[in-house]
């Protein structure tokens, strides 16, 4: 745990007074106050987080992690386990959805095994991080160990100041693992306290037997491992998994880095609430890109406190719908640094009426 308090007490609110003097400059560009909505609010968080008058985001790089679950056994996804090694190789081949949207937003993907149930072949384009292969079955007992839950979120802190050092101006989460929703599920359920049935989906696309199943497992398992609701470690230990545990990390590392964070979906969601659980003030950090399909994302966005950018029935993973939240954080990073203001552009201001 001694990783973990060193970067959360590194973890700050936003500065006050440069919040003020962004709008000021948002509020004397040449546009009717707040015309440009969300886009002047990310601009002002982007100020706000990064401490800098002209936020300039070249830097872009989406983490994607990737681990088993021990869950699959029981029949939760309509896809084999075999599939998150698959997966893998495929990002690595740059033929994935995540290649595709992150090369269109200038960003780097960083592949990490932390938890693949599988040896994966060696390559310069792969970071090796595995903790176990594979969490156990969580409804047999727990996922994991806790010691194994605080090295994942210590990994994570790890993996994400290691890019760090080759320098980071933005960056997104994202992950795979085949069963992965049905953690994120019981993650959700654990610090929500909502009924299973309410934050539960389909996954990558069971059928109405798959589903009740699924929501079965999920109700043994919180009820065979009754994880505490106010440690996140123990709620991690007993029903997460270790890319969740690795991106948690991750993301309480770059709020202690001044680093925008953006947001994918559901599973990336569970992890940003288990980090909002363990530091409240990581929302600030935290730029939403979109809503899932999977209802339970609502349910966490609605928790934290955070709007999505993007509706646009996403429920893929690996990142994807941070890559498009970039674009649109770049866009409003722009908006503020390269606009004219009424006074520059010598146009008449608004007249008070």
């Amino acid at each position: 745990m001694k990783k973990i308090n060193q970067v959360t007490k590194k973890i700050r609110a936003l500065d006050e007074k440069l919040l003020k003097k962004t709008q000021a400059r948002l509020d004397s560009l040449t546009k009717p106050l707040g015309s440009l909505g969300r886009l002047e609010e990310l601009a002002k968080q982007i100020s706000g987080i990064t401490g800098k008058e002209n936020p300039i985001l070249k830097n872009k790089v989406i983490f994607t992690l990737a681990a088993d679950h021990g869950v699959t056994e029981e029949g939760i996804s309509a896809y084999p386990k075999e599939v998150t090694a698959q997966m893998v190789y495929n990002f690595l081949n740059g033929g994935a959805g995540i290649n595709v949207l992150a090369k269109h937003a200038k960003a780097r993907v960083v592949v990490v095994d932390i938890g693949v149930a599988s040896k994966l072949r060696p390559s310069s384009k792969l970071v090796i991080k595995k903790i176990n292969y594979g969490t156990k079955n969580m409804s047999k007992g727990p996922a994991m160990t806790r010691a194994e839950a605080i090295k994942a979120i210590e990994t994570g802190i790890k993996i994400f100041e290691s890019e760090f050092r080759k320098s980071i101006d933005i960056i997104g989460t994202g992950e795979m693992g085949i069963g992965n929703t049905t953690a994120a599920s019981a993650i959700t359920a654990s610090i929500i306290q909502k009924p299973v049935e309410e934050i539960t989906g389909r996954g990558a696309g069971l059928n109405d037997e798959g589903l009740n199943n699924k929501i079965r497992i999920i109700k043994k398992s919180l009820a065979i491992n009754d994880p505490d609701y106010n440690d996140p470690i123990d709620i991690l230990s007993k029903v997460g998994g270790f890319e969740i545990g690795g991106l948690a990390g991750i993301i309480l590392a770059a709020a202690s880095r001044k680093v925008p964070i953006v947001i994918d979906g559901f599973i990336s969601g569970s992890a940003a609430l288990l980090a909002y659980k363990i530091e409240p003030k990581t929302k600030d950090y935290m730029i939403a890109s979109h809503c899932s399909v999977e209802k339970g994302h609502k349910v966490i966005l609605e928790y934290i406190g955070i709007k999505p950018l993007l509706d646009l029935n996403l429920r893929l993973g690996e990142g994807t719908g941070a890559a498009l939240g970039i674009n649109i954080a770049e866009a409003a990073t722009k908006i503020l640094t390269e606009m004219a203001t009424f006074k520059s552009a010598k146009v008449s201001e608004r007249i008070e009426k």
